[in-house]
């Protein structure tokens, strides 16, 4: 089984589903928290990526007792990586990019769900999405939020 932190299935909020929603102020307030959780996930990630570099580049003929050391430190970054994407999932909140950051606080907004949407290095929860239109469909939050 693959234990790339890619192949983890992410959970879709959907209409009708109960989900912890966020108000905007709500989601600031977290920021501090989410903040220094995302910066360990972003940094787990590389970690991952690297340990699973050089267990893919071992030679065939590694001895067992080095290539036992590299599979269970790449078993123990991937394990702290999924333990800092629960704790975000505690929170309420949802991982959307594992390199960038990118994280969504699941909200209504005028009778529907939406995304709140940060990315790691942005001051402050500024902008949303619909639930279906992703990174791409970021608006910037307005005084009706």
């Amino acid at each position: 089984m693959d234990s790339s932190p890619k192949t983890r299935p992410r959970r879709r909020a959907t209409q009708g589903s109960s989900r912890k929603t966020f108000t905007l102020e709500h989601a600031n307030r977290t920021l501090p928290l989410v903040r220094r959780i995302v910066a360990d996930i972003v940094s787990q990630y590389e970690a991952v990526v690297e340990a699973q570099r050089q267990l893919h580049d071992l030679p065939e003929n590694t001895p067992a007792d080095k290539r036992h050391v590299v599979e269970e430190s790449s078993r123990q970054v991937v394990e702290k990586l999924r333990d800092l994407t629960e704790e975000l999932e505690l929170i309420g909140c949802e991982l959307k990019d594992w390199q960038t950051g990118l994280i969504d606080f699941p909200s209504d907004h005028d009778g529907h769900p939406i995304y709140l949407c940060w990315r790691l290095g942005e001051e402050a929860v500024e902008h949303w999405h619909e639930i279906d239109a992703g990174f791409a469909g970021r608006q910037k939050v307005d005084s009706t939020f």
